[in-house]
């Protein structure tokens, strides 16, 4: 009994050393895992992130650009006006091992083409190619400005672009020429047709922007027959005179009105010197005085608008009835005269 006991105190000391080990191996990691992440939070080294204790707009600002490189992207120019190996097309020999430097020339067309399919602004400038197919695409299957392009010239150009690009055939000087041939003609017909659409937004802004002139000459045709042709001269005194009368009313009324304004900014200055020192020096006596000039002086322009529009009105009226005279005259002789 006693040997028993004794050999199980023994196994109980082992397992309580084993799991104390254990215990103390995983507190020993985790302590190092944590001092470890605050060492590397506080180390400032050569490789500290961008915008480091920066504050946080600033940080935000610096974090949204980063974002954006991923996303830019840009086409080159293939070949420079002045490469050399331009003068490898020149030489006389077997070329189709250059059919390669057309294609490159074929891409760097659309660019010399300068046909405005950025000016919707949908996709940036600096993808030339992607851009171009998506703006044929458009032309072929959307009801755009330039519906009426010949769909075989938008297949010709989007057939030598995907040659040209992704294709594994032939591209040499007569497929490089028909494109060229082709994109030459779409950028014609794309410049034409945005001249006359520009030349017309500007006709019809020019229409809207002019004030209409209200003419007298008008106004008189419309109440007399065309059938007179004989009385021209004496429909043109009539004018004259009907101009000269809204004229003089006109000015007469107008010099009333001055100087009745004029006469009323005297007094209001008269006024202003009248007042004391210490209203004077006071900016909101002043302000309130000319606040109430300034309302007081767009009354009387209302007014003097109102004096022509009854001038005006007053001297239609007046021919209105004598050409109604007039016609009725008219009227009653042609009757005689069938009678």
């Amino acid at each position: 009994m006693a040997s028993s006991s004794n050999w199980l105190s023994g196994v109980n000391v082992v397992l309580v050393m084993a799991y104390g080990s254990l215990v103390f191996v995983l507190l020993f990691i985790f302590v190092k895992r944590q001092i470890m992440r605050f060492a590397m939070k506080s180390r400032r080294g050569p490789h500290v992130p961008v915008g480091h204790n920066a504050p946080k707009d600033l940080k935000e600002e610096i974090d949204t650009r980063l974002s954006r490189v991923q996303d830019i992207k840009y086409e080159p120019q293939l070949l420079a006006d002045d490469d050399t190996r331009l003068l490898q097309l020149e030489t006389q020999g077997n070329q189709s091992c250059y059919n390669y430097l057309y294609r490159m020339k074929a891409l760097d067309a659309i660019r010399a083409s300068e046909i405005p399919f950025h000016a919707e602004g949908r996709h940036p400038r600096s993808l030339m190619g992607k851009n171009f197919r998506s703006y044929l695409l458009d032309l072929r299957n959307t009801s755009t400005p330039f519906k009426g392009v010949r769909k075989a010239l938008i297949d010709t150009l989007l057939d030598g672009y995907e040659t040209a690009r992704y294709g594994t055939g032939v591209f040499g000087q007569s497929e490089y020429l028909r494109y060229q041939e082709a994109l030459s003609e779409l950028a014609t017909v794309v410049k034409a047709r945005i001249g006359s659409s520009q030349r017309q937004h500007q006709s019809a802004a020019k229409d809207l922007t002019q004030s209409p002139e209200v003419s007298p000459t008008t106004i008189q045709v419309t109440y007399l027959p065309s059938s007179q042709k004989s009385k021209r001269a004496k429909h043109f005194l009539e004018l004259k005179s009907f101009k000269d009368n809204y004229n003089t009313l006109t000015l007469q009324r107008a010099s009333r009105l001055k100087k009745m304004v004029d006469r009323w900014q005297n007094s209001h200055t008269h006024c202003m010197w009248q007042m004391t020192l210490s209203q004077r020096r006071n900016p909101y006596a002043v302000l309130r005085l000319q606040g109430t000039m300034e309302e007081e002086l767009a009354l009387a322009d209302r007014h003097l608008l109102l004096v022509r529009q009854a001038a005006l009105r007053q001297l239609f009226e007046e021919e209105h009835q004598q050409c109604q005279q007039e016609l009725h005259r008219m009227g009653k002789a042609f009757y005689v005269e069938r009678l």
